[in-house]
């Protein structure tokens, strides 16, 4: 999978939605570690209906959710990360968030978006999440650094084994390293 490519279009796709009513609503940042993935639905760049975290159970997934056209430059950077790592990582799947009732009904449009820019054998990797469930999202991690993205981990059961939203660093890939090979993929 392309990464680099899949995010730019991804968040190219959300671009100008932060102004968008039921977009501009800010959640306080929380440390998710140890809790369940909220139960939200979605629809990958292929066509496929999920619920997630359902649709992960029994694999670790890495979940690199963004709520921001400006997310890119971190998305970018973990993206290399990820792909510079000496170790073989879970599946990783972005889900751009989009929280408000106005956002989703250009959803179309705005996935059409995303396609344009990301080769087709990565659109099943690209989980879109729209409307009251992509609030549900933003209320959980919180968006108070809307431009930095959200990097979970969760184990089989869709639990927050790792989590991080406050840049790409190296220390930060190396506790996420450091976690997936004492947990075993």
């Amino acid at each position: 999978m392309n990464l680099r490519n899949t995010f730019r279009a991804v968040v190219v796709g959300l671009a100008g939605l932060a102004s968008l009513p039921g977009c501009g609503t800010t959640y306080p940042n929380r440390n998710v570690v140890g809790e369940p993935f909220p139960t939200v639905r979605g629809k990958s760049l292929s066509g496929e209906e999920m619920t997630l975290p359902d649709h992960f159970k029994g694999k670790k997934v890495i979940i690199v959710v963004g709520y921001v056209q400006d997310t890119q430059f971190d998305i970018d950077r973990w993206g290399i990360g990820f792909f510079t790592a000496n170790l073989p990582l879970p599946p990783v799947y972005e889900v751009p968030t989009i929280p408000g009732l106005f956002p989703s009904l250009f959803k179309g449009a705005i996935d059409k978006g995303m396609r344009s820019g990301i080769p087709q054998e990565s659109w099943k990797d690209v989980v879109t999440v729209y409307g009251s469930d992509g609030g549900k999202i933003a209320q959980w991690t919180g968006t108070q650094t809307p431009r930095n993205c959200r990097i979970i981990l969760l184990d089989e059961n869709g639990i927050v084994l790792w989590m991080h939203d406050k840049g790409y660093g190296l220390p930060p890939l190396k506790s996420l390293l450091e976690i997936l090979k004492k947990e075993g993929n």
